[in-house]
Formats: C-alpha cells, structure tokens, sequence
C-alpha cells in the first residue's frame, strides 16, 4: 500500500503542478485553458460516467494515465541527450576545417613569396625582351614607311612611262590606284608621308588633267563648243564626224575613270578653303571642262568695270545662263548623255551642264545682292528677277527641284529681312494707292451679270490680287520657315486692311443704305469667301503642317487646343481672321437690317393704328384691296429689297432679307396683331394683305415665303377661325390650365389640337391672347 500512496502522492504533486502550469497558461491564453477543461470534462465523462459506482475506475485511470506521463518524460530525456553529442560533433568539425585552413594559408603564403621572387628574377628578361619588341615594331613600321615610299615610286615611274608611250588608260589606273593609296593613309600619323603622296597625286594628276582636257577641249572645239547662238543643223555631217564621237567618247571615258581622283583633290581644296560647311556633290569632270569656256566669258562680261557689269540689271547675266542651257541641252542630250549611259555614270549630263552654270549665277548673285540692300527699288527688281528666273529654270529647262537653284542665296538673314521689310512696304503703298483710287468701291464688272456674283469692289479685288502675287512669290522657296514668315505677313496685311475697311464703315456708318456702306460690306464678304478656299487649297495645307511643327517661331505661341485643331486640319491658318472678318459683316449687316427695319416701322404707323376692330365684312366688299394704310410700308420694302439686290451679293443679300423677314415678323405680330382688336373684317383684310401683298414681296426669292413669318401666318389662323373650332380651342386652353399637372389621356393636349390647325411656333398662352382679341365677338 505504501507504493501505491507514494505513487498517490506524486501523481498528487504532478497533478497540482499541472494545474499550477494550466493556471498560468490560463492567465495567458483563456481560450487554450477552456479547451483543455473541455477535454478533462469529456474524458471524466466518457470514463466514469454520472455513476457512482464507477467510481472504482479512477485507480485504473490513474495509471493509465501515469504510464503514459512516463513514457512521454524518457522521450524527453533521450532527446535532450542527444543533442550534446550532436554539437560535440559539429565541434569537432570546425576544429578540422580551421586547421585545414591554417594549412592552405600557410601553403598560399609560400606559393606567393616564390611567385614574386619569380617575378622579380623574370622582370630583366621582360624589360630586354620589350625593348626588342619595340625595336622590331619601329623596324615594321619602318619597313612599311619605305614600302609606301617604293609603292609611291612605282607608281610614279609607271604614271610618267604611260605618259610618255601615251598610254593613257594605264597612266588613269596609276593614278586611280595612288588616290585609292592616298585615301588609305587618311588614318595615318605620318604627315610627312602623307603630303609626299599628296603632292605626288596632285602633280601627276594635273598633267594627266591637263593632257586629257586639251585633248577634250580640241574635240570640242570640232563639235563648235560652246553653243553661244542657237546651234543651226548642217546640211550633211563633217567627213570625220565619225572619227569625233570616238574621240570625244574616248576623252569622256577616260576623264569618267579621273573622277575619283579629282573629287579627292577637290575634296581637300573646299575642306582648306572653307572648313566645317556643307559641300555639294562634284560636277562631273567632262562637264567641268566642258564649263571652262562658258565661266572665261561670264566672268569677262559681268565682272570688273564691264558695262555689262550693271547692278541695276541683273536680267542680263541671268538671262545669259538661261539662253546658254537653251542652246547646250540637245548637245548634251545627243552627244554626252549615251557616252555616260554606256560608262554606267549616274550623271545627267544636261542638269549637271545647268548645275555648273548655276554654281556662276550663285556666286555673282552672292556678291551683288548684299550692295543692294540700301536700295529698295533695285533689290525689289533683283527679287523680281531671281524668282523669274527660278521659275523658268524649274519650267522651262525641267530642273530637278531636289537641287538648289539661285533663291536661296536670298534667304541668308540679313537679305530675307530686307526682301520681307520691302515686300511690306510695298503691299502697304499699294493698299494706300487702291483706297484711295476713284472708282475703290466700284466693282469693275459691274455690267457683267456673270462674272458680278461677288460684286467686289476694285479696291477689294485688287488686295486679294495682291497677297495672290505674294503668294506665288514665296511658294517656291526651298524653306516652309521662310513661306510661313510670308504668311505671316499675309496674314497682318489682311488684317491692316480690315481695320481700314472698319475705318471706311464708320465714316459711311450714318447712311448705311448707301453703295458705299453696301461696297465695304461686300468687301469684307469677298476677303473671307476668299480666304476660306485658300484654307482648303493644298499649297496653304502643306504649310498649316509645316506651322505645326515651326510655327509658334514665326506665327507666335500657338495653344495646345490650336495646335492640335491645326494638326488634324479641324480648323485653317486663316481662322482667326475669319472670325474677325465675320464679325465685321454680323456688324454692318445689323447696322443696315436696323436701318431699314427704322424706314419701314416709320411707314408703317398709320396702319398699325388703322381701325381693325370696326372694318366692313368682306361680304359687304366687292372685291379685297391692299390696306390704303399699308401702301407706304410695302412700297417701301419692295423699294429697299429691289435696291439692296442690286447693291449687295447674292450670299450676303440673302442673309439680309432672311433676317428682314425675321424682324418683320416680329415686328407685324408684336405691333399690329397684339396691340389691335379684330371684328371678322378686320381679320380678313389682315390675311388678304400678309398673303396677297407682304409674302409675295419675298416670294421673288425664296418658294415659300410665308416660312419666314410664321408668328404672321399662324397668328392669322387664330384670328380666322370659324365660332365652332374657335370655341372648341378655348375650352381645350381652358381645360388644360384647369387640369396642370394632372395627367389626362382621353384630353387631347393643346400642342396636338394647335399642331392640327396647322400651329407650330405659338405657344397655348400666345394663342390664348390671340383668341381673347376676339372675344367680344366670340360671346355673341
């Protein structure tokens, strides 16, 4: 017994230090505590049981439960002594790895004192080796040096054995594989060598040059070249015509092969002579021989004290480059381009003839046009001449517009400047000349009903006629910078004229019927339709891109909305000044409406006092007449309309009787039907003179005239109205006021019953008012 009490009592200790443990964990975690009853609770439960007797089970539990708290703490003490022997081990490891450690360091130590003792006793043998490296590098570069020297030698020595033998496809070889040499040694450090070989290539060069060009010239000189008249066709060929056309092929060929070698001297000269610009393509070598002749006698008659020579005349030396490619092109077609199409050159030799001649008129053009900057009037006339001139050399002799012409030579800043100064000094002299003219604000095709359909003043006319010519000045120029400075200058000169035209409209302001006032009108209407189609033409097109991408440098700051509107073409260059244009024709055509609206409401004052409450029936009438009352303020419409047709354009005079008949309409149901009282006289002789007499006068230009008066004519179907339909209207007016807002479909709204007389524009309200116009008539 005392082995089961012991036993007892230390499951007695182990439970109460259990419970101790779960009373802590209890305190810190509540929810792992309540489960942990839970299980006790099942298991005494499951075990025992609410017997009583069941009791006797508890020693069992007991040492069950004990034997199993056994078997758990040797699991535990079996574990906790292996990890000792675990770590030991790991111990020991790491005590092996750092000795093998130490060892290799140690072995690193000596592999590197040998090394660098090694490296020491090798360095006398690396600096006596490099030393004979460097040795055998110079003796290399040496040997090359005089291989070159040898190779340069040679080639002269076989340049000068050609020449002497006359073998001068040989000597062309020669000289090409030396300029092939010559391009081969640009990398090169050795400028000593380098300008011996230059020197070598250019002399031998010339001399074959010149050999090969004396022999060019003498053939051409049988061909009778240069061309300075109009060739004449012989009558039969040269007896030795075909023995030319081998020689002149012959030459052709072998100055073709000499190319490469004159580009690499020429090449050299333009980078000496003027370093870091751009070069054009070398002419050619044929055609700058063939150009020798023609250069001798420009620079004799239009340089020096020549009386050719004359600033103020610079059609005389553009004239002669035009009459000399004239007169050279079928040569150069006949003779020259089949040469170079058999030695497959890429050449055209009638554009490379142009371009050489060119290249003359650029230079004297060049010299000339900066002394001509203090004189207007001859600058004008150079302008004038240079885009003459550019126009027939892209016309007339089809020269590529890929190459430059002359007109560039006038874009440099300072003469673009000047060329746009007087450009607008001009256009502001001749704006001053035009409104100022006689006949300004006549049309000059007054007479010609045709071509009258604008009906622009002079004045107008030749302004448009103007920026025209300014337009097809600058529309040839190389730079969309340079056409969208003219533009913009366009674009101030229409406005400048604008605020002249606004100007001339004030003056004339107090009599706006009068052709004056009716000629400025037109001129701003005539400005605008123009304008508007320029926005749509392709040239303005291209240029409204261009301004998209350089504009805000030349056109001002364009907003992010402006410019995306410009860049998907929603709007056109011209946009603003349309609208300013716009504003200007809203204005005077106001001002004129007004002005005749006065005349008539003036006129038409005794009959909207006339008595219409009390006028005989049309049964009493014998036949229906226009109102007495009303014949001044219809004579003077019709006066006014025939008088403004005549003066005004046929969009413009539409617009001005469209919005008369608006105001008229107004005017007749406001001042005359709403201030009177109807009997059914006065009714019928209202609608006989609105439809019989009033629409009619309109009816000269449009098919419907009574559309435009639809207060008039509905308001007359009102006031005509029988008793029974009249009657029933009132009560549908009157139901639906008593019925808003409450919906009622079996009521027919007051807009279907107005709709079925034929009443659209008159609200319920202004139908009642007119119905009440009647009512005394209506309680009979």
């Amino acid at each position: 017994m005392a082995a089961p009490m012991m036993e007892h009592n230390n499951h007695s200790s182990n439970d109460l230090s259990h419970l101790q443990r779960t009373d802590c964990i209890k305190s810190e975690s509540p929810s792992e505590d309540e489960n942990f009853t839970d299980d006790v609770v099942g298991l005494v439960q499951k075990e025992i049981g609410g017997d009583l007797k069941s009791l006797k089970k508890v020693s069992g539990l007991l040492e069950k439960l004990t034997l199993e708290n056994k078997q758990l703490e040797e699991q535990v003490l079996t574990v906790s002594s292996s990890v000792p022997l675990r770590v030991s081990a790991a111990l020991s490891t790491a005590e092996e790895s750092r000795v093998k450690l130490e060892s290799l360091l140690e072995k690193e130590r000596v592999l590197s004192n040998t090394l660098q003792q090694h490296l020491q006793g090798a360095q006398v043998w690396a600096d006596s080796i490099g030393q004979v490296l460097g040795q055998l590098d110079t003796l290399e570069r040496h040997m090359k040096y005089l291989q070159c020297l040898a190779r340069i030698e040679e080639l002269s020595d076989s340049i000068q054995q050609y020449l002497m033998t006359n073998s001068m496809w040989d000597a062309v070889g020669a000289i090409d594989r030396m300029a092939s040499l010559d391009m081969g040694l640009r990398e090169s450090g050795c400028s000593h060598l380098q300008a011996f070989l230059r020197e070598t290539h250019r002399f031998w060069h010339k001399i074959l040059k010149d050999k090969l060009a004396s022999d060019f010239e003498e053939v051409l000189t049988q061909f009778h070249w240069p061309f300075i008249s109009p060739p004449t066709q012989t009558l039969s060929p040269p007896a030795n015509a075909q023995e030319l056309n081998s020689q002149l092929e012959l030459l052709v060929s072998q100055l073709l092969s000499l190319q490469t070698s004159d580009d690499l001297i020429s090449e050299k000269k333009e980078i000496l002579s003027r370093p870091g610009q751009s070069q054009t393509p070398p002419l050619s070598l044929p055609i700058q021989i063939m150009l020798l002749p023609l250069s001798k006698r420009f620079r004799y008659h239009f340089t020096g004290n020549r009386q050719t020579n004359n600033l103020s005349k610079p059609e005389w030396y553009l004239t002669q480059i035009l009459i000399w490619m004239g007169n050279s092109s079928n040569f150069m077609e006949e003779k020259i381009q089949p040469i170079l199409d058999r030695a497959r050159a890429k050449v055209n030799a009638r554009v490379e003839l142009c371009r050489g001649l060119l290249t003359l008129a650029q230079e004297k053009l060049a010299h000339d046009a900066p002394r001509l900057l203090y004189d207007d009037a001859l600058f004008c006339h150079l302008v004038d001449e240079v885009l003459q001139f550019e126009k027939e050399l892209r016309s007339t002799h089809s020269y590529p517009r890929a190459y430059p012409g002359i007109l560039h030579i006038l874009l440099d800043k300072t003469a673009f400047q000047k060329w746009l100064s007087v450009e607008r000094k001009m256009a502001v002299e001749k704006v001053d000349t035009m409104l100022t003219a006689e006949g300004a604000w006549s049309s000059q095709y007054k007479d010609i009903t045709d071509m009258d359909e604008l009906k622009a003043p002079d004045c107008a006319e030749t302004f448009m006629t103007l920026l025209l010519v300014i337009t097809e000045r600058y529309r040839s120029l190389p730079c969309p910078r340079a056409q969208l400075s003219f533009l913009a200058l366009q674009k101030e000169l229409v406005d400048d004229f604008r605020i002249r035209l606004t100007q001339v409209m004030k003056e004339e302001s107090r009599q706006p019927l009068s052709p004056r006032y009716c000629a400025i009108l037109n001129a701003a209407n005539y400005i605008s339709t123009v304008l508007s189609d320029w926005g749509d033409n392709v040239f303005f097109l291209q240029l409204q891109q261009a301004a998209v991408s350089v504009g805000e440098e030349i056109l001002g700051p364009l907003g992010a909305t402006e410019t995306g509107r410009l860049a998907s073409l929603e709007e056109s260059l011209f946009e603003a000044l349309l609208a300013l244009l716009e504003r200007l024709r809203g204005d005077m055509l106001g001002r004129l409406l007004d002005a005749v609206m006065r005349d008539v409401k003036e006129k038409a004052q005794p009959y909207c006092k006339d008595r219409w409450i009390s006028l005989p029936s049309q049964s009493d009438q014998a036949t229906m007449s226009l109102s007495s009352s009303a014949c001044p303020m219809m004579l003077c419409l019709r006066d006014h309309l025939l008088q403004l047709q005549q003066m005004l354009c046929l969009p413009l005079f539409q617009m001005f009787w469209q919005g008369l008949a608006e105001r008229l309409d107004n005017f007749i149901y406001e001042d005359l039907i709403l201030y009177n009282h109807f009997n059914e006289g006065g009714v019928a002789q209202l609608q006989y003179d609105m439809t019989r007499n009033l629409f009619p006068l309109f009816g000269h230009y449009c098919k419907r005239p009574e559309n435009f008066f639809k207060h008039v004519k509905e308001a007359c179907i009102i006031l005509t109205l029988k008793v029974g339909p009249a009657l029933l209207l009132c009560d549908v007016l009157k139901q639906s006021e008593e019925d808003e807002g409450i919906l009622n479909h079996q009521q027919p709204s007051p807009e279907s019953a107005l709709n079925e007389l034929g009443v659209y524009k008159l609200a319920p309200s202004d139908v009642q008012i007119l119905l009440n116009l009647r009512s005394a008539w209506l309680k009979q």
